[in-house]
Parts: structure tokens; sequence; C-alpha cells
């Protein structure tokens, strides 16, 4: 198809220049041959003057010889022969004027151009009327007024009329031969041209285009030489050797390529380990307020433990001691048994999750640690859709960090016993930003009312390893371990806060269609 297209155009396109050459030429041909046409026809005024001229010379050369003597009949004749329409003779007396011919209608036009070349002693022309042409219009009448001259003194003048249509019909007609002439020669030269720039560009592109075709990676030479030293041979060269650099580079690439690979891979490993790094450091502060918890209990059992040590007991008092033993036992293996679900290793990836049963379940993990001792923790989940494709382990990762943050927060202010968590979720068209034509999306807000981030590390606290913590407080890597799990989940979080007015995180989660 390209090299079918490529003779085309070269064909219309060297047809085109063919004929507007030619229409050039024959244009220049048309104006030259008129105008050489007009010229004649002077020429011929000139013999013709000279003819009367010469029947002026066998008159009398008496004073009182008059253009009357002249033969009427030879003035007719000459008139016929030399195609004129009008003939008028003037002499230097108004009543010396003769006039013949067969079309005399501009007669007073005549006279007025005779009488001018009377006087002057030149030959006088004079165009009029309009009449078409041949390529356009043209004059359709041509005056003329020749002086005639006996012994060195102009006795008269004479004037013609030539009426120029025959002239154009003679052009027309010529044009018309032109006009088959230029299409002959279109078609033949057309023909001659597009099989030598055929020969010349096609034929070489053809094969480079199909050797291009059957190219092979493990090809020795990728395109053969063209013969002799135009363009297209050193086309063929400078393709070899660009392909010989793509080669090369292919090479490069593949190997760029595979060392990017298997740093993906080494980074994805490394962000797992900074996952399972934070997870550890808040299993390390939920295990130190547990051990507090476990504590009370561990001692209502060991003084129940005493109290059946007695031997006066009945069967109901020892029965009644066993089962409350029991009770305590089963709250400590529920909060070990949370911390343990929490602490353990997941690879449940990604799956449709109740997001609104996630927070309810780090409320329980966190309702007996001593850190929420004096925060009112509030759950206002009225999303009416909570299901979102995730990992549930890394999504209450992300939000047992946001609790315990809040609960610092909150922890770093004097008056702790007004210490409040509210814990939100709505649903949103969109986001925030361009609302329309997007698809809902899940809106989880944290708002606490702690000791709030100052402004210049508001833009900071994403980053990895920063933190507002104390020493010792905080790893600096639970917001940036979060924010990168929203991210994979297609998710985004944000925050807003005032120093001294607590803090917001807004995190943003794309529901299922399912």
């Amino acid at each position: 198809m390209f090299l079918h297209g490529l003779k085309t155009n070269i064909a219309i396109n060297l047809a085109l220049l063919l004929f507007a050459g030619m229409i050039l030429i024959a244009f220049v041909m048309m104006s030259t041959s008129q105008k050489e046409l007009i010229a004649s026809e002077l020429s011929k005024a000139d013999v013709f003057a000279l003819s009367i001229e010469n029947s002026f010379q066998h008159l009398s050369k008496s004073k009182n010889a008059t253009i009357d003597s002249i033969t009427k009949k030879h003035f007719e004749e000459l008139l016929h022969k030399a195609n004129y329409s009008c003939l008028l003779i003037q002499g230097k007396k108004a009543s010396n004027t003769y006039l013949t011919g067969s079309n005399c209608s501009l007669d007073k036009e005549l006279e007025g151009l005779a009488d001018k070349s009377l006087k002057s002693g030149e030959r006088e022309k004079r165009m009029l009327g309009t009449i078409w042409g041949t390529l356009w219009k043209g004059s359709q009448s041509m005056l003329v007024a020749v002086p005639i001259t006996r012994d060195g003194k102009i006795i008269a003048s004479i004037g013609l009329v030539k009426e120029l249509g025959e002239i154009y019909s003679i052009l027309r007609r010529t044009q018309h031969l032109l006009l088959i002439y230029i299409i002959v020669n279109t078609i033949i030269l057309t023909i001659i041209g597009l099989y030598r720039l055929s020969r010349l560009t096609v034929r070489p592109l053809k094969r480079l285009v199909a050797r291009a075709e059957d190219y092979r990676e493990d090809d020795g030479m990728f395109f053969l030489y063209e013969k002799g030293d135009n363009e297209f041979a050193k086309l063929s060269k400078s393709l070899n050797r660009l392909l010989k650099r793509i080669s090369m580079d292919k090479e490069k690439l593949q190997a760029t390529v595979r060392s990017l690979e298997k740093a993906n891979l080494e980074l994805k490993e490394a962000q797992k380990e900074i996952v399972k790094a934070e997870k550890l450091a808040s299993v390390g502060r939920l295990s130190s307020g547990i051990a507090h918890e476990i504590g009370n209990p561990i001692g209502i059992i060991v003084g129940y433990l005493d109290l059946l040590k007695k031997k006066n007991l009945s069967p109901e008092e020892k029965n009644e001691f066993i089962e409350r033993a029991g009770n305590e036992i089963e709250k400590i293996n529920g909060i070990i048994r949370q911390l343990l679900s929490y602490a353990k290793p997941s690879d449940e990836g990604l799956k449709t999750v109740s997001v609104h049963e996630i927070i309810n379940d780090i409320e329980n993990i966190v309702s007996v640690q001593p850190m929420m001792s004096d925060i009112h923790l509030t759950l206002q989940l009225s999303a009416d859709r909570d299901i979102v494709v995730a990992d549930p382990d890394q999504l209450r990762q992300v939000f047992l960090n946001l609790m315990i943050n809040a609960a610092d927060a909150i922890q770093a202010i004097n008056n702790k016993q007004n210490g409040e968590v509210i814990i939100s979720s709505e649903v949103m068209q969109g986001g925030n930003k361009n609302p329309q034509n997007q698809p809902p999306v899940l809106k989880i807000i944290y708002k606490d009312n702690g000791i709030g981030i100052p402004a210049e590390s508001l833009r900071n606290i994403f980053d990895p390893f920063y933190t507002t913590k104390e020493p010792g407080k905080g790893t600096g890597l639970g917001l940036s371990v979060s924010f990168m799990i929203i991210e994979e989940m297609g998710g985004k979080i944000e925050a807003a806060s005032k120093e001294g007015q607590g803090t917001t995180i807004s995190i943003f989660l794309p529901l299922s269609n399912v």
C-alpha cells in the first residue's frame, strides 16, 4: 500500500508539473503569436500604403490632380486582397476624401486617426472594441493610418480598419491543437518519468522495506547495500549502523531492566520489613499496656486459689470460686488472643472487607490499654456502605497506628481527663476534588483534641523517620507506613491540624462494587 501510494503520488505530481509547465509554454506561445500577428498586420498596412502611393505616382503631376482620378476598382481589389474591412484616403483638403469597404462603421475614428497621421507624418495605430480572444479578451478592431508622400512631400494619408476576429480564430484553432499536444505529451512524459523515477527511488525503497520486514535479530547484515554511491546506499549503511546501535542498546536495556527488577524486589522486601518493624513497635506498645491489664485478673485468680485451699468450704462455695477464677482466666485469654491476632504474620492479601468491622476490632484492642484510661472514644460510623478491597491486616495496622498517635497527642497535654477521640465515616462522591463523574469513596476521619502539630511540621509528617514525639516514644515510621499502605490500596490520606487544637486525619478508600 505504501509503495502503491508513493508511485501514485509521484505520477500525480509529475503529471501536474508537466501539465503546468506546458500550459505556461503554451501561454507564452499564444501571447507571442498574437503580438506577431498584429505586428504582421501593421507591416501589411505599410505595404498597402506603399501600393496606394505607387498608384499616386501614375497620376498626372498637375496641381489639379485629385484622388478621384484613381481607379476605384483598383482600390477595392487591393482592399479585398489585404482583407481589410474599410479604406479611407484623406487628402489635405476635406473635399479630397475617399471612403470604401464592407464595414466602415468606425469612419469617424478612422478620419481622426488619418488626420493625425497626415499632420505628424508618422504611422498611427489605435485599438478599439472588445471581443473574446484566446485565453482572455482582446481588442475587436485595429485602426491604422499611414502618410502618403510624393516627391518627398506628404500629400495624403490612408486609414485602414482591420477586424481582429479572424486572427483570434486562427489562434484558437492553434490553441486546440496545442491542448491536444499538451495532454498527449503529459501522458507520455508522465509514464516515462514515472518509470525512470520508480527505478531510481521506488524500487530501492521497496527492497529496503522488504528487507526490514524480513529482519531478524540474529541477522548479521540487516540491510543490503545498494549499488553505487547514491543516497540509498548511504541510507542502507546508516540503517545498518542504527540497528547495530539499537541491538547494543537493547542488550544494555535488558540488563538495566533486570537490575531494576531485582532492585524492585529488594525494595518490596524492604517495604515489607518496614511494615513488619512498625507493626512490632505497635505490638510492643500494646504488650506493655496489656501486661498491666493482665496483672489484676491474675491477682484475683491467686486469691481464689488460696480460698480453695481451705478445708471447711462447702461444695457450692468451691464451685463458685472455681467459676469466678475461670471468668478471670477467660478475660486474660481474650486480651492475649486479641494481641496475638494482631501480631501474627498475615498473607491474606487484597479482598473485600468491612471497614466498620475492622474499626470495632481496633476499639476492642485499645479499650483495655492504660493509654486510653482517661480518653473517651466515640464511634460515629454513619456510612451506609463500608466494603472496600484491601488487605485487612494492613488496614488494622493503619487504624491502630492512628489510634496510638491520637492517644499520644492527648497524653502530651496537661488536662488529660477531657481527652476525646472521634472516629467517623461517610460516603463521598469522588473525594474532595472534582466530584462530578467520579466513583464514590469511603471517608474515614480520626479526630482528636490533642496537642496538635505545628504548621511547619505538618507537611513532613508522612516522611519516613520524621516524628514530633519525644525520643523513645516513636519510630517515625507509623504515618509513613500508613501512607504507603493506603496508596497501594488506591486511596489517599490527608492531615489537618492546628497547634493546641488537635489533629484530624482523613482516609479516602475506593468502595467496592461487589
